[in-house]
């Protein structure tokens, strides 16, 4: 998968569970984990900004363009 997903990184640095970040963005923590994987196929522009804003950072640092050719 050319996208990869950097929520993991993210948690490391804030030191902050997943449940809690789960939590603070108003979804399931199931749903959390499909995302963190790089399983999702989609993300919601709501689900995306509620990330940022928790985690203080950039969409960029949530995600990554990858070559894979």
């Amino acid at each position: 998968m050319p996208i990869i997903v950097n929520i993991d990184v993210m948690l490391a640095r804030r030191k902050m569970p997943v449940g809690v970040l789960a939590e603070r963005i108003g979804i399931t923590p199931a749903n959390l984990s499909v995302l963190k994987n790089g399983r999702a196929k989609a993300i919601r522009f709501a689900t995306l900004e509620a990330l940022c804003d928790v985690l203080e950072c950039q969409p960029g640092d949530l995600l990554q363009w990858s070559d894979d050719t």
